[in-house]
C-alpha cells in the first residue's frame, strides 16, 4: 500500500511512501514536475543539487527532470518549422514549468498534466497535453507517459529523462556497466568510437550518445545493487554523463539524438488527435 503525504516548504512536494517495501518518492510538480528523491530500502538512489533546486532562475541538476520537446540543445538553439526560426532551450521548457497533479491519482502513485499555454507556443506552435503518472510498485519506479496533440497540424518532438544517480566521484571507477552497445558518439566533439563497457572517469567530462542499442535495456551495478532502467518504444538513444568531481553520473533515455528538431532523425511526429502512451522503468535488484 502506497501513502501519499503533502509537504508544504518553498514548493510543495508530494510524498509517496511504501512501509512494506520500505521505498519513498517526492515530487515537485510547480518545479517541473521533477522526482526529487527516491529511496528503496532508506538508500537514497538520486543526487541532488539543493542549492540550483532552491533557485527559481537555475534549471535543476539533480533527481528526474523532464526533457519535452527536444532533448539536448540545438544549433544557436533554434529551429525552424514551416520556415519560420523558433529558438528553444536545451533539453526544452517542460523540466522548467509548472505541471498539475491529478484529482485522480492510481493507488500506487501520482499523475501530473502539462499542457501548451502562451508560454510554450512563442517556443512550440503546438498546443498538446503531457501526462506523466509515477508508480512506486516494490523495489522498482514505473514512470508512464502520453503526449496528445490537439493541434490541427503534426506535433514533432523528442523526449526524455534525464535522472541524476548519486555516486560519490571516487567511488566511479567501480562501476560495472551492462549497456547493449558496441559504439558510442562522444557529444562533445562528435567522434565515434568502440565501447568495450568501461569509461575513462580521468576525464573532466563525459559526455556520449549509444545511437545503436541492442535491447530496451542498460544496468550499472555499484556497491551491492543494480540498477537496471528498462524503457518502451520510441526510446532509441541512451546517453551517459557525468562530471569529474561531482558525485553523480547520469544514463539517460531519450526518444532522438540532439538536433532531431532539425534534421528529422527518430524525431516523433504526432498526427493531430493523437496520442503517444510510453514508459520508462527503474528498478533495484
Amino acid at each position: 500500500m502506497v501513502i501519499l503525504d503533502i509537504h508544504p516548504g518553498q514548493y510543495k512536494t508530494y510524498v509517496l511512501t511504501d512501509p512494506i517495501a520500505n521505498t519513498r518518492l517526492e515530487v515537485v510538480p510547480e518545479r517541473g514536475g521533477i522526482i526529487t528523491r527516491w529511496q528503496v530500502r532508506g538508500q537514497d538512489l538520486l543526487y541532488l543539487d539543493g542549492d540550483r533546486f532552491a533557485n527559481p532562475s537555475l534549471s535543476v541538476r539533480g533527481g528526474i527532470p523532464i526533457l519535452f520537446p527536444i532533448c539536448g540543445n540545438l544549433p544557436n538553439n533554434t529551429y525552424t518549422h514551416q520556415g519560420k526560426t523558433y529558438p528553444l532551450k536545451q533539453h526544452g521548457f517542460a523540466r522548467d514549468l509548472p505541471w498539475t497533479v491529478s484529482d485522480s491519482p492510481p493507488q500506487d502513485g501520482i499523475t501530473l498534466t502539462l499542457t501548451s499555454n502562451n508560454q510554450t507556443y512563442a517556443v512550440y506552435p503546438f498546443d498538446f497535453e503531457l501526462t506523466f503518472t509515477y508508480r512506486l510498485q516494490g523495489n522498482a519506479l514505473l514512470i508512464q507517459q502520453s503526449y496528445l496533440n490537439r493541434s490541427p497540424e503534426p506535433m514533432p518532438f523528442s523526449t526524455g529523462l534525464h535522472p541524476y544517480f548519486k555516486v560519490s566521484d571516487a567511488e566511479k571507477p567501480q562501476l560495472q556497466f551492462d549497456i547493449p552497445a558496441t559504439q558510442l558518439t562522444n557529444q562533445i566533439n562528435q567522434t565515434q568510437h568502440p565501447f568495450s563497457g568501461e569509461f575513462d572517469f580521468a576525464q573532466e567530462e563525459i559526455d556520449v550518445a549509444f545511437r545503436q542499442v541492442a535491447r530496451p535495456e542498460a544496468s550499472v551495478t555499484h556497491s551491492g545493487h543494480r540498477l537496471i532502467l528498462s524503457y518502451d518504444r520510441p526510446y532509441a538513444t541512451l546517453v551517459f554523463w557525468t562530471v569529474k568531481g561531482k558525485d553523480y553520473y547520469c544514463l539517460e533515455p531519450w526518444s532522438a539524438p540532439r538536433n532531431a528538431m532539425n534534421t528529422g532523425e527518430d524525431l516523433t511526429l504526432l498526427e493531430p488527435g493523437a496520442k503517444n502512451e510510453i514508459w520508462v522503468k527503474l528498478a533495484i535488484n
